[in-house]
């Protein structure tokens, strides 16, 4: 992270699947937002109450981008990092318009009300002759 960057982090849920597009150069971007809704407890009703939900707009780029769109859908309840991102734009009016979003760096399912199955993708490695090592594991115990 770029110095003088906002960093954050948000828990919520997905308002909507997220939505997967390729710029012309050929990268993933997926599009979605989260809503974080504050509860607390108040005892004299001895209820959970809702407070003012806030939406994210959230932005996720390349293999995240990829990853995010196969494996997280509407509802879906997130933990997320990112950084604060300001966009700046004119409308056909001429009027001047910004927004705020998150660049999304790490995103993962929350795991307090569900439990997640994982599927990790990993690079394959040729292994490397055992030769002298004594940690390949050729049989021998190691020498301590």
């Amino acid at each position: 992270m770029s110095f003088g960057e906002t960093p954050i982090t948000i828990i919520g849920n997905l308002t909507a699947d997220p939505e997967l597009k390729f710029t012309a150069s050929g990268q993933a971007l997926a599009r979605f937002t989260v809503a974080s809704t504050p509860r607390t407890f108040d005892r004299e009703s001895n209820q959970w109450k809702d407070g003012t939900s806030t939406f994210f707009r959230c932005a996720a780029w390349r293999t995240l981008a990829e990853h995010v769109a196969e494996s997280l859908g509407k509802g879906s309840r997130v933990v997320l990092s990112g950084r604060i991102r300001q966009h700046d734009w004119q409308t056909p009016e001429g009027e001047n318009r910004s927004m705020l979003a998150v660049e999304v760096d790490e995103i993962g399912a929350s795991l307090r009300f569900t439990t997640v199955q994982i599927n990790a993708k990993r690079a394959t490695q040729a292994a490397a002759p055992a030769g002298d090592d004594a940690w390949s594991g050729g049989g021998a115990e190691p020498p301590f």
